[in-house]
């Protein structure tokens, strides 16, 4: 039997899917003695990894010294984290630029004019998501102000100028604005912000974290709306990888990234910032009762506004007609019931308002790429 150290936080949502993903594949395959332990991202490496004479490795290192722990071992690692400390190691992570665009498209779909990104310039990949969420709204013609988090907060003085700093900036921000928060701590401390300002939120500033940590997510008031992972993937991903080391074979691809699940939408950006009330109302009808079918002649019957005005209307804000719309929140129903279920493709084409289920894989397909079939696979390993 392999003996397998998990070198992995304890403490997180994403940590803790990262290690129920590993627990499936050796549930599914040949079973592992797992070493594993309660551990923060900042825990110390464990003193016993010294004098263990194990199998492999899957770690997230938080600091140097854990990246040169498990390197010292001389046994097969996988880092499923940061390549900043481990670069010749193979590594599993997420692919940061989709993040980006992922907050970004979540903001203009509700009608957003007026950026913002909360950054904590500390890692690579932290880094990216700010470059990336800039970059994509500025290929759209709009401009994003940007906040970097000052540095570590370890004393009250610290935490306190980092709020007065944080919420001179979003007095500055036009309104309504829409800020990425590069992690969900950073989060919780703008929704503190704004609340000790009493700015409204979603409606005068909406904020989305990334990593969809529930403790942090739900604690924060508002709740906040957060980027989901996909750590049972990864981690299920990342056992396969060091299987395949364990055994000696070649790894083909020594850095894969795994794109985001999806968007929990929660009170803090759950909001349609469109001056127009009426067309706010079509957003609204929209995204309640797209999947039970509706069309662009039933959505007129409640708005009072002209066929050409509802479509000069959608155009302007997202860029797409109402019906274009109307598929576009089908298709993501379909994609969560995908990856959240095991209903049939006839079962789901039923559930989310398309006539025939070839019509549904004939527009997933366009939409996104590959089949329903493919992207239920690759979002649910087993």
């Amino acid at each position: 039997m392999r003996r397998v150290a998990l070198i992995i936080e304890t403490s997180r949502t994403y940590g803790r899917d990262l290690l129920r993903g590993i627990k499936r594949y050796t549930q599914e395959h040949e079973a592992w003695s797992l070493f594993v332990e309660a551990r923060d991202l900042d825990s110390k490496p464990p003193s016993w990894l010294r004098s263990w004479h194990g199998d492999g490795i899957l770690t997230r290192s938080g600091s140097e010294a854990i990246a040169k722990a498990v390197r010292r071992t001389g046994i097969p690692v996988v880092e499923m984290r940061s390549r900043r400390w481990n670069s010749k190691l193979p590594h599993l992570g997420i692919d940061n630029g989709l993040v980006a665009s992922m907050v970004a498209e979540h903001f203009l779909e509700r009608g957003f004019r007026h950026f913002g990104v909360f950054a904590l310039d500390v890692e690579p990949f932290f880094i990216e998501r700010r470059k990336k969420f800039v970059a994509y709204l500025e290929e759209r013609g709009y401009q994003c102000s940007v906040f970097r988090q000052p540095g570590r907060l370890e004393k009250a003085e610290a935490w306190e100028s980092q709020q007065r700093q944080l919420m001179e900036w979003i007095q500055d921000l036009p309104r309504p604005t829409a800020i990425m928060a590069c992690t969900d701590q950073l989060g919780c401390w703008l929704l503190d912000a704004c609340f000790r300002l009493s700015i409204r939120v979603p409606e005068d500033v909406a904020v989305v974290g990334v990593e969809n940590d529930e403790l942090l997510a739900t604690m924060s008031t508002p709740p906040l709306s957060s980027v989901r992972f996909p750590g049972e993937q990864l981690g299920y991903e990342g056992a396969r990888m060091l299987e395949t080391m364990m055994r000696g074979e070649p790894i083909e691809n020594r850095s894969v990234l795994l794109a985001p699940l999806c968007i929990e939408t929660r009170q803090s950006s759950d909001i349609i910032a469109i001056d127009d009330p009426w067309l706010s109302r079509a957003v609204q009808i929209i995204r309640q009762r797209a999947t039970q079918g509706l069309s662009v002649t039933e959505l007129l019957a409640e708005v009072p506004l002209s066929r050409s005005s509802l479509e000069r209307g959608f155009r302007q804000f997202f860029g797409r007609s109402p019906n274009e719309e109307i598929t576009r929140v089908r298709i993501e129903h379909v994609c969560q019931l995908l990856r959240e279920t095991d209903i049939s493709l006839d079962g789901i084409a039923q559930r989310t308002g398309f006539t025939r289920p070839q019509y549904m894989l004939e527009v997933f397909r366009k939409l996104k790429g590959i089949t329903p079939g493919t992207y239920r696979r690759q979002h649910k390993p087993s």
